[in-house]
């Protein structure tokens, strides 16, 4: 995947749209492609978060085992796709993250994958897009704890 790819991927994307042109430039380089087949566990709930995940092709969905007295099973939290992201989000805050939810692609996927410590150097760097960032986060966490409550409501 070229460099114009990922900064239009980064362009599109739920959690960087609207960052200016050379914002997005200092982000893509930090970025990877990488393909999964279907049924690829990208993480799995328990483990340690490093790395920030955004849809180009195929759905993703975030479940969460659950133990509700005897009976135990996954409840799908999230179906994610093109523009959405994910991930180990404490890394921006320089803290370890357990991953609350495990990542599967139902089909064929690629991602465009960075490292939430990368992520937070420029941020560092770059106050402006720090705050850019950070705001943006608040919203999607918003959002996702709102997806999280609804599927608990359906247990």
């Amino acid at each position: 995947m070229e460099m114009s790819d990922i900064q239009k991927i980064l362009e599109e994307c739920e959690f960087f749209k609207g960052l200016d042109r050379q914002q997005i430039e200092s982000i893509a380089p930090i970025c990877r492609a990488c393909r999964y087949e279907a049924g690829a566990v990208i993480y799995q709930q328990g483990g340690l978060g490093e790395d920030l995940y955004i849809v180009v092709e195929g759905p993703v969905v975030l479940e969460r085992a659950v133990r509700v007295g005897a009976r135990h099973g996954s409840v799908a939290v999230a179906m994610l796709g093109r523009g959405k992201i994910f991930g180990g989000w404490s890394t921006l805050l320089d803290e370890r993250h357990t991953l609350m939810l495990s990542a599967v692609c139902r089909k064929p996927a690629v991602l465009v994958v960075l490292k939430g410590a990368d992520l937070r150097r420029l941020m560092t760097s770059d106050i402006r897009l720090g705050f850019a960032v950070l705001e943006r986060l608040c919203f999607l966490l918003r959002e996702r704890l709102q997806l999280a409550l609804g599927a608990i409501e359906t247990l």
